[in-house]
């Protein structure tokens, strides 16, 4: 383990994480006891909590496009994680029509319609399609978990009853039907995937990489799991470890935005700055102000190299991209110092 300044820094910022970390189930909440008329208000609007899925069951682990639309116009527009959540909040009571658009060169855009109600989310599921003639993998690794055809009926249904709980953000019930699934069909990568997320999400790193890398010996071109046991490894300081799988990841999903930042971070704990900053720099490319926390890391890589001005320049933009950003106020006083 790396044990200097630079491990500190990463340390710290790791705590920024969560608030973009692929393996959590969207945006935390500010943690400040709501006041009464916050109250009131939660209780006169709704919520769309979805899950975007592709045709064999597997979640989407690239950002997808949701355009939330009334019969007027458009209402928001927000992106999944790598599980494929997204949650839309604050809505007014009524029907809407939900637009779900991945990349248009190999999915149809898929409309579906909803119905908000008062003080209740609304739980869906949406269902990439394919166009016709397309391939089931860009770059041809096909995953074994996604051909599997010998999974039984009751793991599924357990599967599935995980799936809804943790559209619900309830990760210990999710947990127990996951667990259910395992037992009955000990090689079910997706379930052991979904298990070691809500184990990540919960804090509980050990029993993460124990799960999560039990899916990837079961399935080795199973993208998910490699990318979220690097992300478990990246938390634990086993920068080794992480940066071995990661490479795995990209080789799977060299365009997914998560897997180049948590490269980028296990780079810097290796002190290999130079293949850090490529990866946090392609990880803002491809994800833009929803992955502006690599700005951050990326001034934070330049302060240890002695570039202020490249320093000042990342924090800067970092703030412009996301200024109400948990860590605001840290990087703000480093503005101030580096000016």
């Amino acid at each position: 383990m790396v044990r200097n300044s630079r491990l500190i820094r990463i340390a710290g910022g790791l705590v920024c994480l969560a608030w973009c970390s692929v393996a959590s189930f969207g945006q935390l909440d500010n943690q400040r006891p709501p006041s009464q008329s916050q109250q009131n208000d939660r209780t006169a609007t709704g919520s769309i909590r979805g899950r975007v899925v592709m045709a064999n069951g597997s979640f989407a682990n690239n950002s997808i496009k949701v355009t939330l639309l009334n019969i007027r116009d458009i209402v928001s527009i927000v992106y999944t994680d790598n599980q494929g959540q997204f949650e839309l909040r604050s809505l007014n009571p009524g029907n809407y029509q939900l637009d779900v658009e991945g990349d248009r060169q190999k999915f149809d855009l898929v409309t579906e319609r909803v119905q908000v109600f008062r003080g209740t989310p609304t739980v869906v599921t949406v269902t990439l399609k394919e166009k016709a003639g397309l391939p089931s993998s860009s770059n041809g690794a096909v995953s074994v978990s996604e051909l599997d055809p010998n999974i039984p009926s009751g793991a599924k249904k357990e599967f599935d009853k995980a799936s809804k709980l943790a559209a619900e953000r309830n990760n210990e019930g999710a947990m127990v039907h996951l667990r259910k699934a395992i037992e009955l069909y000990p090689r079910f990568v997706m379930a052991y995937n979904d298990l070691g997320t809500h184990l990540l999400a919960l804090g509980r790193l050990e029993e993460a990489a124990e799960v999560l890398t039990k899916a990837v010996a079961l399935d080795g071109k199973a993208f998910n799991p490699a990318l979220n046991l690097g992300i478990v490894l990246v938390h634990q300081h086993k920068f080794t470890e992480a940066a071995n799988v990661l490479g795995t990841a990209i080789s799977l999903e060299p365009n997914s935005p998560a897997v180049r930042l948590y490269a980028g971070l296990a780079a810097m704990g290796l002190g290999n700055l130079e293949d850090a900053e490529k990866e946090l720099k392609t990880a803002h490319t491809i994800g833009s102000v929803r992955f502006a926390i690599a700005l951050y890391h990326l001034g934070q890589l330049y302060l240890n190299r002695g570039q202020r001005d490249l320093a000042l320049n990342s924090f800067q933009l970092y703030l412009h991209e996301v200024p109400d950003a948990p860590n605001s106020d840290e990087v703000r006083k480093t503005i101030a110092m580096l000016r």
